[in-house]
């Protein structure tokens, strides 16, 4: 990236990101510190603007002059983004993620059908059904599991599954490609090497669906494509991958992050085991306190933007820093404690503006009976002797790869 001189001085050395997040809110205390808007370095040397401040992160979601076109960040127009890149799919997969004005309209309105908040609420009951033959599992390996791997990943993964109409046996291979491909850290081969198994693995799904439709959505997106509605063929297949990524590997962290959160703070958790806060406040403290999303690439400036005492050039690139802006002080009081009672603010962690979460709802209801069921059948869930929880390897994911912990308490009724 140019790094002359602004009109309105010198700009300082980008900050480097660990690719690994290994300390993402000590990182994001720091980039906050430094300004709603400052430039860091991601891997491969590419150069982007931080967006740290929740207030400026809000307006800048809903400002008309950032969008989501890739054509309009320079390095990718020019071609000049290193080979292998392990964020390309974030900017290159073609989709609603992708995409501004009436092409995301026409995109989102495809898939919006099924994220209703009637359709969500029709789902209510087999997710209940979902989350108690998980926990009649988990009650099985005998006190001691990794709840990232035995809770938090199968119900979400099943949910979308199911939605998506995919097949059981390829759900674990799409969670690991996926994983790649979430992961700031991988090397260009491994990152090329997910990209290219993971699109062909969707594809063979899409062409499986065409010989034996269903009831699903991937069905639903084929008859689109195929009465000629405007949908192609690679916007198909990147839909799917937008909807199983965003679809589990969110909803995966949110629950971890909440019971991690709720296990390091037992006070909190009396509250809601008493009654005296819902699940749903956990919930929503848990996307504020530990977003489930850390730092998601990327928006693109089409003209200049003044942000405080700096200027985002038309061609740059933006980082939409949802862990650091959930910790803003000058937004939230005391914004560092993970505190169910404080007043209900309106986090960011969700998105804002035209690309805000379609399933979020989803999300949310997926977590809370998750949370309910869970501490039902476990009120004395604890985290396992020696465990101590190690980030997940990635900026953009924000989480831990294990919680191990022991469910003392197995057999009380689920409720």
């Amino acid at each position: 990236m140019d790094t002359a001189d602004d009109p309105r001085g010198s700009r300082p050395e980008p900050v480097r990101l660990d690719p690994y997040g290994r300390d993402q809110h000590g990182e994001n205390a720091r980039l906050r510190a430094a300004g709603p808007a400052v430039l860091v370095e991601l891997p491969g040397g590419v150069v982007v603007w931080a967006v740290t401040h929740h207030d400026t992160l809000q307006a800048l979601l809903a400002d008309p002059r950032v969008g989501k076109n890739p054509q309009l960040w320079t390095l990718f127009r020019e071609g000049r983004l290193p080979y292998g890149w392990p964020l390309l799919n974030f900017v290159a997969v073609p989709g609603m993620i992708t995409a501004d004005g009436e092409d995301h309209k026409r995109l989102r309105g495809l898939v919006s059908q099924a994220f209703t908040p009637r359709r969500t609420a029709a789902l209510a009951p087999a997710i209940e059904a979902r989350t108690v033959a998980l926990l009649d599992r988990v009650a099985e390996l005998e006190g001691e599991f990794d709840l990232r791997e035995h809770f938090a990943y199968p119900l979400p993964m099943q949910v979308i599954g199911e939605l998506l109409g995919l097949a059981a046996e390829q759900q674990d291979e799409l969670h690991h490609l996926s994983d790649t491909l979430v992961s700031s850290s991988a090397t260009p081969e491994a990152a090329l090497a997910a990209q290219r198994d993971l699109n062909a693995l969707l594809a063979s799904v899409v062409a499986a669906k065409r010989a034996r439709p269903g009831d699903d959505l991937t069905t639903d997106l084929i008859a689109v494509r195929e009465a000629g509605d405007g949908l192609s063929e690679a916007e198909l297949v990147g839909t799917l991958l937008l909807m199983l990524v965003a679809g589990h590997e969110t909803t995966l962290n949110l629950i971890t992050n909440a019971v991690r959160a709720l296990l390091a703070h037992p006070d909190q958790l009396r509250l809601v085991l008493d009654g005296a806060q819902p699940w749903s406040a956990v919930v929503e403290e848990t996307l504020r306190y530990d977003s489930p999303v850390g730092q998601f690439p990327l928006r693109y400036a089409s003209e200049d933007i003044e942000v405080g005492d700096v200027v985002i050039r038309r061609g740059e690139a933006l980082l939409a820093s949802y862990a650091a802006a959930g910790r803003d002080a000058g937004h939230y009081p005391d914004a560092d404690r993970f505190d169910l009672t404080r007043q209900p603010a309106r986090h960011l962690s969700l998105g804002h503006g035209p690309h805000f979460c379609l399933g979020s709802g989803l999300a949310r209801l997926e977590a809370e009976t998750a949370l309910r069921h869970l501490f039902a059948r476990f009120p004395a869930l604890a985290l396992a002797e020696g465990e101590r929880p190690e980030p997940i390897g990635s900026f953009v994911s924000n989480s831990v790869r294990t919680l191990r912990v022991t469910a003392a308490g197995a057999g009380a009724a689920a409720g």
